[in-house]
């Protein structure tokens, strides 16, 4: 029996007792077959055995998982022939080429771009079958979700293959309708001018943003959360969206549940300060909240900034500014309590910048409110991201604070960017009320060789006027935010129809500008110009005679502009003023003092309705000479609308020429209104009214000339277009105001278009 049992116990043991054996077992050689590119070396690495090493079945799996995870190989073997360990491979195909056939929506460049797979990089099936979902998932982008993209394999000799991928593109997939469940207060079309997804519509031809776009749609959902907050919404929430495409892949539908819920208005505003030293009631002032109006989340973030921005003048730098909302039971009305607190002792130690592969880094390091070491300030980070987006170098700017975990009172400030096209070719055709047909051509680059440097020139020849102009513009001269411009130009203009003559003008100028605040501009220019009036008319005034023949201006002027715009191009909320001096007399042959101002007042109604007040005045006083002709003023065409260009003025009885006067001042009201049409078309309506008033020139002799001090006013209508091939302005004014001798222009109309 014990014999019995000891054999049993032999038999059980066996398979352990030859595992072991295995595991002491010797690595005399390694042979490797099958590699024809790869170094013996680089396999040995990766097998991470080495002769003389023991070897278990354990450490030869990790040897194979390891030669597979490479990437290199298609098939590993391994395998131990008495103390001979044997590695069979056969090596992945090499790219020879890659190649696109059928995609034309999309360049063969951005696809290669979007690729795993390179030229004369490693083949694997893995990597085709990422790079085909990558390419189609780009053309679901685009909207076409019936596209088709299938990998060919041709092989070439020595272990070579060339892949093709074959596109059908299919049609796109348009946005057929975008449905509201729950909108009561806005109707459906108003919900989707504030989305960026569009119904398709015969008219979007020039546009992607009918094709659906799952990301663009997710973003839909945040402007709509928005524009709720910002009309006063406070509970509003989005139940559940969908995006179904129809049974033939060519179209889809969009669902949106919302839930309104009720409108508050403002109750009661407080600012409660929570810092030692600082009393709420001296900051208090710069909440632009107002109580008794709806609630506005754009506001309230903005009060919370002004907030920190004061704070931080009173020397806080760690400021943490937040607002509370409480609704009042059975009310329709929030309190706001605005808290101010310590902020975090957090200093930006390193501000890292990726992305700009053309731009300088100083180019965008010196757009930052604040310097490494600087103490963390959230407004500061804010306004340093607006000031590089206003560059207009990029199109996507992040920054992210990275917090240190060794030392939590440091961070770092990762700002990433995507550069964009900066240089712009335009040429154009198109006409002008005044200046009549005029062809253009203008390059701009703004900056210039990654340096932020603008560099531009343009012409333009039209039936009454000739422009040629050079410009340069260093924004940071000698390191410091001083903005230098150089400017060369040549201008002619026919003035026979108003005055009987032509001008030419020649001449260049520098500048020197900065700001004092951000809202403040102080721009310093000198002007050198020779001035020519020529072809006068035989039946001209002797007005315009005594002033044909050339003068030169050697000229210093100076303008302040304080700006709190929202939008200077398309003003719907601020107001700005502009004062300016120009002297002449340092040299050449005039000699005069110009001062000029104007102001501006926008108020917006509603989200799509502003009210625009604008007035301007200036004077001009020769020194120790009267005012030549082509340096007074003259009302008139965009300046008083209804009237000609320089219509309003006092006139020579002979000739019926315009002669300008040596002041001036306008006023206007203006009215913008959408026309009940798509976004995209870019199209606003106005109502108008305008109103000026001339001085007489200082050579004036009422038996020769007419003139009068009275008002003159119009009010009229147009429209505005910001169409894609250029800006189209229309307006009708009528006078009712005006004077016999003035000279009247109803319908005025500028256009124009590139290619």
């Amino acid at each position: 029996m014990k014999k019995l049992f000891v054999l049993a116990l032999a038999g059980l043991l066996f398979p352990f007792w030859s595992a072991a054996a295995t595991e002491r077992k010797t690595v005399a050689e390694i042979e490797i077959s099958g590699i024809m590119r790869i170094e013996p070396e680089t396999v040995l690495t990766y097998l991470m055995i080495r002769t003389g090493d023991t070897v278990s079945d354990e450490k030869l799996d990790r040897g194979l998982k390891s030669l597979f995870s490479t990437g290199l190989f298609a098939d590993v073997r391994l395998s131990m022939d008495k103390n001979v360990l044997k590695v069979d491979l056969v090596e992945n195909p090499i790219v020879n080429r890659i190649a696109f056939e059928g995609n034309k929506k999309i360049k063969t460049q951005q696809l290669e771009d979007e690729l795993t797979l390179r030229t004369r990089s490693v083949f694997t099936r893995s990597k085709a079958r990422r790079d085909t979902e990558r390419i189609i998932e780009l053309y679901k982008r685009l909207g076409r979700y019936s596209v088709q993209v299938e990998p060919k394999i041709i092989e070439r000799s020595q272990n070579r293959l060339d892949v093709v991928f074959e596109i059908d593109e299919g049609q796109a997939t348009f946005i057929r309708k975008i449905d509201f469940i729950g909108n009561k207060s806005f109707s459906a079309t108003e919900l989707e001018e504030e989305m960026l997804s569009k119904e398709n519509r015969w008219y979007r031809w020039f546009t992607s943003m009918d094709t659906y776009d799952p990301d663009r749609f997710a973003y839909d959902q945040e402007l709509l959360r928005r524009f709720y907050l910002r009309h006063g919404y406070m509970d509003f929430n989005i139940i559940s969206s969908s995006a179904e495409l129809s049974p033939n892949r060519e179209d889809f539908y969009l669902t949106l549940v919302i839930e309104e819920g009720p409108r508050y208005k403002v109750g009661d505003i407080k600012v409660v300060s929570e810092l030692k030293g600082l009393e709420a009631d001296t900051v208090a002032d710069v909440v632009s909240v107002k109580t008794g109006k709806w609630y506005n989340n754009v506001k309230v973030e903005n009060s919370e900034l002004a907030l920190i921005n004061a704070v931080g003048a009173k020397g806080f730098p760690f400021v943490d500014v937040s607002s509370e909302a409480k609704r009042r039971e059975g009310e329709n009305i929030v309190d706001l309590t605005f808290k101010i607190k310590e902020g975090q002792h957090l200093f930006i130690d390193e501000i890292q910048i990726t992305g700009n592969s053309r731009t300088q880094d100083r180019v965008i390091r010196r757009e930052f409110r604040f310097a490494e070491g600087d103490a963390y300030s959230p407004a500061k980070i804010r306004r340093s991201k607006q000031r590089i987006e206003n560059l207009n170098y990029f199109d996507r700017v992040m920054m992210d604070i990275d917090q240190s975990q060794d030392a939590p009172d440091r961070a770092v400030l990762k700002t990433e960017v995507s550069e964009k096209s900066t240089g712009s070719l335009k040429l154009g055709v198109g006409w002008s009320s005044y200046d009549g047909p005029l062809a253009e051509v203008s390059l701009q680059e703004n900056n210039f060789l990654g340096t932020g440097r603008r560099l531009g020139a343009s012409a333009s020849v039209a039936e009454k006027k000739t422009l040629f102009d050079i410009s340069f513009v260093e924004p940071w001269f000698l390191d410091r935010e001083l903005s230098l411009g150089f400017d060369v130009f040549y201008l002619t203009r026919n003035y026979s129809s108003r005055s009987s003559y032509d001008s030419e003008m020649v001449g260049s100028s520098v500048s020197l500008s900065w700001k004092y605040t951000e809202e403040l501009s102080h721009t310093v220019k000198y002007t050198l110009r020779q001035d020519k009036i020529m072809d006068v008319k035989e039946g001209a005034s002797i007005y315009v005679k005594e002033q044909e023949g050339k003068t030169i201006t050697s000229m210093v002027s100076h303008t302040l502009f304080w700006d709190y715009l929202d939008n200077r191009y398309n003003p719907s909320d601020g107001y700005y003023f502009s004062f300016s001096n120009d002297l002449a007399g340092f040299g050449g042959d005039t000699r005069y003092l110009r001062t000029d101002a104007s102001t501006g007042y926008y108020i917006p109604l509603t989200d799509k309705w502003v009210l625009g007040l604008t007035s301007s005045a200036g004077y001009i006083k020769g020194i120790g000479q009267k005012v030549r002709l082509n340096n007074r003023y003259f009302l008139g065409g965009s300046t008083l609308r209804g009237f000609e260009d320089g219509g309003v003025t006092a006139r020579s009885k002979v000739g019926n020429d315009s002669l300008g006067g040596n002041w001036q001042a306008t006023a206007g009201i203006q009215l913008m209104f959408p026309l009940g049409l798509p976004s995209e078309f870019g199209m606003r309506g106005k109502i108008f009214s305008d109103f000026g008033i001339v001085g007489k020139p200082s050579d004036f002799d009422a038996t020769q000339m007419w003139y009068s001090s009275k008002l003159r006013g119009s009010i009229g209508i147009g429209f505005v277009w910001s169409s894609p091939l250029g800006p189209i302005n229309v307006d009708y004014a009528r006078p009712f105001l005006k004077e016999r001798f003035d000279e009247t222009e109803y319908f005025r109309l500028n256009f124009g278009w590139g290619f």
